[in-house]
């Protein structure tokens, strides 16, 4: 037994010692150094370059290098699928500012960035009017249930319809004002007259007399990934101008969606 636990003790360390030697050589690519021979992953590791040799062999085999056409080897397609998978995690909020603080100006309104996780609407991003501000539930990190507001209602209206009906039966559908939708019915039909549109207008539904719009964000797949929106207060925007809020909210939400597509596609 005891020689047992030294094998797999020893079986750690080398285990340990090899991701360790993986990582080094993924480290040693930069912008100068797009290729990299095994000669030189020998000398930077300070070992034989039999050795460093069967470590690039062994990322090669993962893919996260592949030989490259004049020789020596460049990242592989795995590291490419990773950086793609950390831009789309890390990303859409510096991709959405510009856009949303552009739209804040034009708008002369809050415009909030909002993603689903799970039964939840996160906030990630919010750009504030200058000449205007509006009190609303939605901060930066907050989170709303699905039900209540713009941006819930083009979230769930996007999403695959036996998940949403799912959601909403086995979630607690709070009533925030008298306008709040509960009834699973009667969200699911708003969510397809959503679907229809392109777009959610919604009035007093989370806070007392404030107007939202909202519209999708997609990624280079097409998939809703993310809303846009305004909210303002409802006394500030007529229905001669919720029109013009509308085209605006849609528009934005386009050019983000196409900055997505341009980073992740």
């Amino acid at each position: 037994m005891a020689g047992s636990a030294e094998q797999r003790v020893s079986g750690y360390r080398e285990r340990n010692s090899t991701a360790e030697r993986a990582l080094e050589i993924l480290g040693l690519f930069d912008e100068d150094h797009p290729v990299i021979s095994a000669a030189r992953v020998a000398e930077q590791l300070g070992t034989s370059r039999s050795t460093a040799y069967r470590y690039v062999q062994s990322l090669v085999s993962s893919q996260f290098l592949e030989e490259a056409p004049g020789g020596g080897f460049r990242l592989g397609l795995r590291v490419l699928e990773l950086a793609r998978v950390a831009r789309k995690a890390y990303g859409l909020s510096e991709l959405a500012l510009p856009v949303m603080q552009d739209l804040a100006a034009a708008t002369h309104e809050s415009v909030l960035l909002t993603r689903r996780v799970g039964d939840l609407v996160i906030c990630l991003e919010r750009a504030e009017s200058v000449s205007h501000t509006v009190r609303i539930s939605y901060e930066r990190g907050s989170a709303l249930p699905l039900n209540a507001g713009a941006s819930a209602l083009v979230l769930l209206a996007w999403a695959d319809h036996q998940e949403v009906r799912s959601l909403l039966q086995h979630t607690t559908l709070r009533a925030f004002t008298d306008t709040t939708l509960t009834d699973v019915d009667a969200l699911t039909d708003r969510l397809a007259h959503i679907r229809r549109d392109g777009f959610s207008v919604t009035r007093g539904e989370v806070d007392h007399d404030v107007l939202g719009v909202a519209a999708p964000i997609r990624d280079d797949t097409g998939t809703v990934v993310a809303a846009l929106s305004v909210a303002a207060l409802a006394s500030r925007v007529p229905a001669a101008r919720e029109a013009d809020v509308v085209e605006a909210v849609v528009t934005s939400a386009g050019a983000i969606s196409a900055r997505l597509s341009a980073i992740t596609g």
